[in-house]
Parts: structure tokens; sequence; C-alpha cells
């Protein structure tokens, strides 16, 4: 289950928002910050698992668990990106209940990726003596898990009903 979400007016700006705008905006707003955000904190994830390996706070498998992460999600967002996000935009929205599915069970994993970061790092609790290299990976963390949350439950919540009503509605218009 998502911790975080967007706030109620966002919710409620996108719910009136043609598919096409939300499809812009979760591709620019989230995909491209995911890309941007994953390399720099398994590079500062990894510094700090060496500098303080010793230390019984260090979030000891964190870069592992960043880096398998960056792997699903990449794959994930090509599949959104190509397959997806096209059908949607077509008002294939039938024939994208495969695809849906598929997104939705992998937003299981990144949910269940996002607790076990919140597990590794205690919550994002940093010890009094953290260095400035840990406290810019929580920083950096806390935006990462606050976006990716909130781009999940912007697709599951929104983008995926919408789509599969739009197509309802150009079915309708055939008949």
């Amino acid at each position: 289950m998502n911790t975080l979400v967007p706030g109620a007016t966002e919710l409620a700006d996108w719910h009136a928002a043609p598919v096409e705008d939300l499809v812009a905006y979760i591709v620019k707003r989230f995909h491209e910050r995911h890309r941007e955000q994953l390399p720099e904190l398994i590079r500062l994830a990894r510094k700090v698992e060496h500098v303080h390996a010793t230390d019984p706070a260090c979030p000891a498998g964190l870069a592992d668990t960043l880096e398998g992460l960056q792997q699903a999600l990449e794959s994930h967002m090509l599949k959104e990106e190509q397959v997806l996000f096209p059908m949607l935009l077509k008002g294939m929205g039938a024939l994208a209940r495969g695809p849906v599915a598929v997104m939705r069970f992998e937003h299981t994993g990144q949910d269940q990726a996002l607790a076990q970061i919140h597990d590794l790092t205690y919550g994002l609790t940093l010890p009094d003596r953290a260095c400035n290299t840990w406290q810019g990976l929580y920083s950096g963390l806390k935006n990462f898990t606050e976006d990716l949350s909130q781009h999940i439950h912007l697709e599951n919540e929104v983008l995926f009903l919408k789509g599969s009503n739009a197509a309802k509605g150009v079915e309708n218009a055939r008949v």
C-alpha cells in the first residue's frame, strides 16, 4: 500500500485532465526524474556503505536494493512508454487490460522495494554522527520515495481508470 499520495487537489485536477496531458506529465515529472535520481542515489549509497560499513546504523544492502529497483523501474517505464501509454492514447483501454494488470503487479513490487528502503534506513532516520554524504543520501531518498509513491498512485488511481473510461467512451461512440 502506498504511504504517500498526491494531494487531493492534485488528484482532482488529474481526474479532470485529458489522458494525453496525464501521460505527458507522468513521463516528464516522474519517468525522467527517476532516471536522474537513481544513479546518484546508488553512488551515494555505495559511498556511505563503504565508509560506514562498521556503523550499526549503516544501511547495508541499500545500494544493491536501489540497483535492483533501478533495473526493474527502467524496464517498467519502457513498457509503459512503448506499449501501454500509446494504447491508452489511442483509446484502446479495453485492449490495455493485460498491460495494465502487469503494470499494477509491478507497482506492487515497487512498493515492496520502497518498504525495503524504509527498513534498511530505519525510516530514513539519520544517526547523529551522519556525514554530509549520508545526509544527502537520505534527503535524496526522501524525495525519490515520495516521487515514486506519487507516481504509482497517480497511475493506479487515475491514469489506468481514466484510460479504461476513455476506451468505453470510444467504444460507445462506435455503437
